[in-house]
């Protein structure tokens, strides 16, 4: 039998919590959802709510009905940034209002949100609907709530917002009272605060300026009597847009009356939602901003390239007008990418530059829309169509390609577990790796005349993704896998598969590739969080980075033309939404300290 929640689990009651946390408790673990899937706390300024909030959430993992799964500080925030907290904690990756709604509204699991100083948020020009927290009750919460499987518990201090939102049953309403429990009061920044150093030409050095300077200065100068001047001089500022306030800086973007540098909306609409991760470091965040810049912002792009002269990344072209299904590294031409487009169109292009080659003819008519490919050398080039047929560039239909078309195509005819779901190749272009719908992979030797693959079950879900590695001095091939359950395994075809996964995620994998690196073996692995792992195979250590735009393949080469040199790699990042590739230095990518995975 179930029981409730034990209160003796939380930190001790006193003052506010002792007044106030048995009913939020009560609230949380005992009324029905569709009862009361909202609960407002109320209070004037300094009464304690938010320290009843924090008591809240220090115990609320003790028993699954009070554990909140996301708590948003919404001081300072609008809706967009509101919603990019909410779908990096959730594992989503950071998301418009509108996309995690989507996402939420096919993910059926229970959902409790914690939302702190609701009447506090809003951001940007004051007449503009983002600096009104009604505009984040209208825009997310409320068709959050709309959501069955939402619950909320939401500070509103003594305002009335949320009231009479109907379709979440009765509004539970905790209130602390109007008089103070603490003289804690939010100091207002000092004028110190504001001071800054300047260079001997007069441009601030934002990276010796406090974080209230960094934080405020946009909100300081839309406050000034003639506010026009310093937001123009802020946002045109390079120093100012890696060292700011990302937040800030959307909510005034979003205003279109502001003048802007020419492209930078667009620069900041793709870098916004992860600079919004307080996680990241200059060089990091100076990275982000500059391969966001790249086609929308050149000037910004060629102002920060500098900054990232010792960086273990930096994007070395962007095109969001070349949306690509699938990408394989040709093992035959260095520096060359086949890219499929999604109408099933192959051509090569230039890995270092983004420029289309030739277009690869076909022997298949009609070539549906392409899930993978291997590019396979001599042979051809071996395609996976999304739905899980089999073609093949180059070749006799009684060829090697072809053989391994129509091995797989058999197996899918008789069992549609065995039907393929990702394809890969090893970047000598020696071997072909499939994965199919039951988890199992399979690897083709193009070397060899067996008339079968060699095959193991690696997952319980479909594999979602394939690649594999010659593994110099050993000659042994090491497979690497993915599926939709979430994890990436490794198998030595030599010996049995490890018995664990290397990795197990609440996202998705959608995409991976491996290369040979000067300190050893790299693996990289697309999640749809937005989040790009680059593994260091012999170590274990993991750097992730993000993804600017949803990536349906990789590829990784090596050019030995500018702007990359012979030591770093060219990882190419494709998708339905463009495409775009950086140059990893695999001496520094694993040595900097990288935020976590």
């Amino acid at each position: 039998m179930s029981t409730g929640p034990d209160i003796t689990q939380w930190p001790p009651l006193d003052g506010v919590t002792a007044t106030h946390g048995p009913a939020l408790v009560e609230w949380a673990a005992c009324a029905p959802p569709e009862k009361s899937r909202l609960c407002l706390v109320r209070g004037a300024q300094g009464s304690g709510k938010s320290q009843l909030l924090a008591w809240f959430l220090a115990g609320s993992a003790s028993h699954p009905s009070t554990t909140v799964h996301a708590t948003v500080l919404a001081e300072g925030l609008f809706a967009d940034a509101v919603a990019w907290e909410l779908g990096r904690q959730l594992g989503y990756g950071p998301l418009a209002p509108e996309r995690l709604l989507e996402r939420l509204a096919v993910d059926q699991r229970p959902l409790f949100v914690l939302v702190v100083d609701l009447h506090r948020s809003g951001r940007g020009p004051s007449d503009r609907q983002a600096a009104d927290p009604a505009s984040l009750v209208r825009d997310l919460l409320a068709p959050l709530l709309e959501l069955p499987q939402t619950r909320a518990l939401v500070e509103v201090g003594d305002t009335a917002f949320l009231d009479g939102l109907t379709g979440v049953g009765v509004v539970t309403t905790v209130d602390v009272g109007d008089e103070p429990f603490t003289d804690a009061r939010a100091a207002a920044p000092a004028e110190d605060d504001f001071l800054l150093t300047r260079t001997p030409e007069g441009r601030v050095r934002w990276d010796k300026a406090s974080e209230t300077a960094r934080e405020h200065a946009l909100d300081r100068a839309l406050a000034a009597p003639e506010p026009e001047p310093a937001i123009v001089g802020l946002v045109s500022d390079p120093g100012f847009l890696v060292h700011g306030s990302t937040v800030s800086l959307a909510a005034c973007l979003a205003d279109e009356r502001i003048p802007a540098p020419r492209g930078l909306r667009q620069t900041w609409k793709l870098a916004a939602p992860h600079l919004s991760d307080a996680q990241y470091e200059t060089t990091e965040r100076a990275a982000v901003l500059h391969a966001a810049a790249l086609e929308s912002s050149p000037l910004l792009a060629r102002y920060l390239l500098p900054l990232l002269a010792d960086h273990a990344w930096a994007a070395v072209w962007a095109r969001q007008d070349m949306a690509v299904s699938a990408l394989a590294a040709a093992p035959d031409k260095p520096g060359t990418i086949l890219a499929a487009d999604p109408l099933g169109s192959l051509f090569e292009m230039d890995a270092g530059t983004g420029r289309y080659g030739v277009s690869i003819p076909q022997t298949a008519a009609g070539m549906p829309r392409l899930g993978g490919m291997a590019a396979c050398a001599e042979h051809g080039a071996l395609l996976l169509s999304d739905t899980g047929a089999l073609h093949h560039t180059g070749e006799e239909p009684g060829d090697l390609l072809g053989r391994i078309a129509t091995h797989h195509g058999r197996a899918g005819l008789e069992d549609p577990d065995l039907r393929p779901s990702a394809l890969g190749q090893s970047p000598c272009g020696r071997f072909v790796v499939i994965g199919d719908e039951q988890g199992s992979v399979h690897v083709w030797s193009l070397e060899a005349s067996e008339a079968a693959p060699l095959s193991r079950v690696l997952h319980s879900a479909p594999v979602t993704a394939v690649t594999c590695l010659v593994l110099p001095g050993e000659g042994q091939t090491l497979v690497m896998s993915t599926a939709m359950d979430g994890t990436v395994r490794l198998w030595k075809t030599s010996a049995d598969p490890m018995p664990r996964p290397v990795e197990q995620r609440p996202a998705l994998a959608t995409a991976m590739t491996a290369q040979q690196t000067s300190v050893g073996p790299l693996l990289a692995v697309a999640w749809n969080d937005a989040s790009l792992h680059l593994w260091h195979l012999p170590s274990g250590r993991v750097r992730a980075l993000p993804l600017l735009l949803p990536c349906s393949s990789l590829a990784c080469t090596s050019s030995p033309r500018p702007p990359l040199s012979d030591s770093r790699l060219c990882l190419t990042i494709g998708g339905s939404e463009g495409s775009y590739a950086l140059s990893l230095d695999a001496a520094r990518l694993w040595s900097q300290r990288p935020p976590a995975a």
